[in-house]
């Protein structure tokens, strides 16, 4: 049996979001994210549909989606009830097995235990019930966030060792027999692995959708830094070094892309929050890039639209989502196309 975990660039049929409740943990600053929120909806049904969890009044959010740019006849609401509104992480993995596509459920266990994540948990298998999905889906045991992975779509799985290690996730299975379980189920025939990149403010133990992405099979972007007195220096430093290491299947090296290391932003207990470039999401003849109001902003789209020539490369204001230690790539799912 052939099975591909197709790259983020490959066809979609939709995007998933699953919205924030006012009372959730985004309660201090909900007016803002909603506003976020709607500015990805509006951009995602510019190219495709767009499935949304909600809360139970779908009549009220899709009138406000509307008023806010949203094309009715690429949205889907559905009711389910949520603990928070990282889709990335609980949202389903779709491969192709013999060119059908399975939606894989895996388990979100809160990145650890870290949070409550009982209802993000069935929230794959809710949105089944009622047929938001066309592919049919599969619950497996194994603890898996879809931001601790990424596919180039041609074999080759990129990742973290301080993610998919931690004690937390699958202390059953040693690090050998994790990569034999990604095999199994992505149909890879590679595992990269970084030792090296963590945004300061990351709660889900070094996700690669927050330091370094795939573009392309053979350009990856990701997050540089080049202030000596940042504390991300070393790290990052060190893993553009494992990034400028790392070979293609046929042995060539990477095209790198570096992003520039956004300006410091803190919550008001003075934590530093996680910002980032390579949180982007890809979709049909486009690319979202978080920005966050400052000057690296112009310089971090300027250096991807090359990157994606073919798509429009449109920034969004993710200074909200930040707030509570994620960004645009996190809050959002691509569901290929014929899936």
């Amino acid at each position: 049996m052939s099975t591909v975990l197709p790259a983020e660039w490959a066809p979609q049929r939709a995007v998933q979001l699953t919205w924030p409740r006012p009372e959730g943990d985004f309660a201090r600053h909900f007016a803002a994210v909603e506003r976020c929120f709607i500015a990805i909806a509006a951009a995602v049904t510019r190219f495709e549909h767009l499935i949304i969890a909600c809360g139970p009044d779908k009549a009220a959010l899709r009138e406000k989606l509307l008023a806010g740019g949203v094309r009715d006849e690429r949205l889907r609401l559905y009711s389910v009830p949520a603990n928070d509104v990282w889709a990335r992480d609980h949202g389903p993995i779709t491969v192709f097995r013999d060119g059908k596509a399975v939606h894989l459920n895996f388990v979100f266990n809160g990145w650890g235990g870290k949070f409550n994540a009982w209802l993000d948990n069935e929230i794959t298998r809710r949105l089944a019930e009622q047929q938001a999905w066309q592919a049919p889906v599969e619950d497996l045991s194994f603890v898996l966030e879809g931001g601790a992975i990424e596919s180039d779509g041609q074999g080759t799985l990129l990742t973290t060792e301080r993610c998919l290690l931690a004690a937390t996730r699958n202390p059953q299975f040693d690090k050998l027999q994790i990569e034999a379980q990604l095999m199994h189920w992505f149909g890879v025939r590679r595992v990269l692995w970084l030792r090296h990149g963590d945004l300061l403010g990351d709660d889900t133990d070094g996700h690669i959708d927050t330091i370094a992405r795939f573009c392309d099979a053979r350009t990856i972007a990701y997050q540089a830094c080049e202030d000596v007195r940042d504390p991300h220096y070393a790290d990052l430093k060190a893993m553009e070094a494992e990034l400028q290491a790392l070979r293609t299947a046929d042995g060539e090296p990477y095209a790198l892309v570096p992003l520039p290391m956004p300006a410091p932003a803190y919550d008001e207990d003075g934590r530093r929050l996680p910002a980032g470039y390579p949180n982007f999401l890809i979709i049909n003849g486009a690319v979202l890039v978080p920005v966050y109001g400052n000057a690296q902003d112009e310089i971090a789209l300027a250096r991807l639209q090359p990157v994606f020539a073919d798509r429009e490369v449109i920034g969004i204001d993710c200074r909200a989502l930040i707030e509570q230690y994620g960004s645009l790539h996190c809050v959002t799912m691509q569901i290929p196309e014929s899936a």
